[in-house]
């Protein structure tokens, strides 16, 4: 069995295994000894496959480019005026990004929030605004990657996130890997050495570089089309 450590934290969930119960944040790295990479995940609304490339959640654009209200240097709390509907704590553990100036270019943890279904959405932040928000100001709101992951689709909705290794049932918690030899299911003929990306005809493959989708690693070795292969991971 692989051993996972997190210097020098050990895993509390085994590598292969799928748990109704979270164990560890969303999104927490752990290394074995030979140097490949895993994150915590949450299964989105499908099982994941082990040897899938998978996505982060998709993209939401009506959660983008927020009006903000007012807030002081300091606040923890943010508000916008505009109408956004949420689950409680979707975007728990995921990010709220600046986009327009006043404060542009920051990045703030959300901690928590209620659900919402109208104007006023409201988020409590883990750290403290750098700079006053003005009526002005913007921001997006950005889920966790790693919470509500999918097999990677075909059109793209986000970016790939890494690798199931496990069968992992829906809406529960295990490890996806990121970095390292992985096996993955390989989309057309791939050569050893090659590059490789997220595959746009088969859902969850890779395939030869197209400069097109999204880069996910190398070829390990040569992998006839519908087969599993290994791939070097390098999505981080």
């Amino acid at each position: 069995m692989s051993l996972l450590t997190s210097n020098p934290a050990a895993a509390a969930q085994v590598l292969f295994s799928s748990s109704a119960t979270q164990m560890h944040d969303i999104g927490a790295q752990m290394v074995t000894p030979d140097g490949r990479k895993f994150r915590y995940c949450k299964a989105g609304a499908t099982a994941l496959v082990a040897g899938k490339l998978q996505q982060a959640p998709a993209e939401v654009t009506g959660d983008q480019n927020l009006t903000a209200v007012a807030a002081a240097a300091g606040a923890t709390t943010v508000v916008s005026t505009s109408t956004v509907t949420v689950t409680a704590n979707q975007y728990a553990g995921g990010f709220v990004a600046v986009s327009v100036t006043p404060d542009v270019g920051r990045l703030y943890k959300i901690k928590s929030h209620a659900a919402f279904t109208a104007a006023a959405p409201t988020f409590e932040l883990e750290d403290a605004l750098q700079n006053a928000w003005t009526t002005s100001t913007r921001f997006d709101l950005i889920a966790n990657p790693y919470n509500g992951v999918v097999v990677n689709p075909t059109t793209a909705t986000s970016m790939p996130v890494g690798a199931a290794i496990y069968n992992i049932a829906i809406s529960e918690f295990g490890w996806l890997q990121t970095k390292g030899v992985a096996n993955l299911l390989a989309d057309g003929t791939v050569t050893v050495g090659t590059a490789l990306v997220a595959s746009n005809a088969t859902a969850g493959a890779v395939e030869a570089l197209t400069g097109v989708q999204a880069a996910v690693g190398n070829a390990v070795t040569g992998i006839a089309t519908t087969e599993y292969g290994a791939v070097f991971l390098t999505l981080e």
